[in-house]
């Protein structure tokens, strides 16, 4: 007796198709006559547009701007004479960073290459002085001595290792950028009202960042108990805060709060203000991105939690809480990519941060006629931060299988 196949088998093109570059072009790009039509329009507009952006670039751009204000976009008007503060918090990031990406994965991939990759870029810029690059090779030395420093901590101590690793570089920066007062001989005062440029760009973003997100979760867990003052108090502040624009926020703090506080009170620091702003506003988009979180995580684990005779604290803290912010990191690194950028709205209320200190420049009599190239530099600057963030989303996604059963 014979058995006939019930599916028929396809039949794989020949290896020429399948390995080669030309095979992946006619499978992708000239497939059909009408693949090959929107192939050709495309390659065509993309030439049209490159050749004018490097005509531009090479014959008509003024890119001595850059240089002349490079120090001013940096750090705004930091003092010089303290500009080796900056140089230490970069020493101490590049360590960092390289020890929590240890205590991450024990595995030198792609990633960890690209962050370690970056300062040896960077010192390739024409520009640059050899100081610049000697500083860009030391932060490149303690970045890899911090991972080679985390390989040697215990592994089921790293969640801690990291947090506490995060809170002190965060006190530590601060300390370094500030100082302690007026009359210190090693570390003088530096207001805020001097700080500016890139600098106050990542300050803001980075502590908003990490203020907003511990306020995010507290948010989404009131928003979700069962006790109804602090529901309600949480669903009150979440939808006016979503409900007004973030700029309107930014006035209220540095127009408008003074004039609620007591005569004699202290001037409350204007970068303080605006960070506060920027706090209340993202914590309120964070509380409902770990809703949807919370809600992603079905009631089969509540009840597990429970036959385990976990507390409601323990099933929240250990069960509940690590798998709704798994499944939203695509979300929520989204969000503070959004809040990096938007940074620039302090330029709005007086703050010199990256697209105020370049607004400035354009004031120069020396340097009328240089938008493009001043903007360009700027969206450059907020193009790299931002794929780094998405970049190191997508290998946290990849590591803790987001997406994947």
């Amino acid at each position: 007796m014979t058995t006939a196949a019930t599916s028929a088998t396809r039949s794989l093109p020949p290896p020429s198709e399948r390995y080669t570059i030309l095979g992946w072009l006619r499978k992708n790009l000239f497939s059909s006559l009408f693949n090959t039509v929107l192939t050709v329009v495309a390659v065509a507009f993309i030439v049209f547009i490159l050749q004018s952006l490097l005509r531009w670039a090479f014959t008509s751009a003024e890119w001595g701007v850059i240089p002349a204000n490079f120090n001013l976009i940096m750090r705004g008007r930091y003092p010089a004479a303290e500009a080796w503060r900056l140089w230490l918090v970069l020493y101490l990031l590049g360590g960092a960073v390289g020890m929590i990406w240890s205590l991450t994965t024990r595995q030198i991939g792609t990633a960890l290459l690209v962050v370690f990759v970056l300062p040896f870029a960077l010192m390739l810029v024409p520009f640059f002085s050899w100081a610049i690059r000697l500083n860009l090779l030391l932060v490149e030395v303690i970045g890899i001595g911090g991972y080679a420093l985390g390989r040697y901590l215990p592994i089921e101590r790293r969640g801690r290792a990291i947090a506490y690793l995060l809170i002190g570089y965060l006190i530590l920066m601060l300390v370094v950028l500030r100082g302690f007062g007026e009359d210190a001989n090693t570390l003088p005062a530096v207001p805020t009202t001097l700080w500016g440029g890139l600098l106050l760009s990542l300050l803001l973003a980075f502590f908003g960042i990490a203020l907003s997100f511990p306020l995010g979760v507290l948010l989404a867990l009131g928003r979700q108990s069962q006790l109804p003052a602090i529901r309600i108090a949480s669903v009150i502040y979440i939808e006016f805060i979503r409900g007004v624009p973030l700029i309107s926020l930014l006035f209220m703090g540095q127009v408008m709060l003074q004039l609620f506080l007591p005569d004699g009170f202290p001037t409350i620091d204007r970068v303080l203000r605006a960070l506060v702003a920027i706090t209340l506003f993202s914590a309120a988009y964070t509380a409902e991105n770990v809703r949807g979180g919370l809600q992603s995580v079905s009631r089969g684990q509540h009840e597990a939690a429970q036959a385990l005779g976990l507390s409601g604290y323990q099933t929240t803290m250990l069960i509940i809480l690590p798998q709704a912010l798994r499944a939203v990191i695509p979300v929520l690194v989204g969000q503070f990519i959004g809040l990096f950028k938007d940074t620039s709205l302090v330029a709005l209320v007086g703050l010199f941060d990256l697209l105020g200190i370049a607004r400035t420049v354009l004031a120069n009599p020396d340097w009328l006629g240089t938008q493009q190239e001043i903007y360009v530099m700027v969206a450059g600057l907020y193009w790299i931060f931002s794929y780094m963030m998405s970049y190191a989303s997508r290998r946290i996604e990849e590591q803790l299988g987001v997406g994947k059963r």
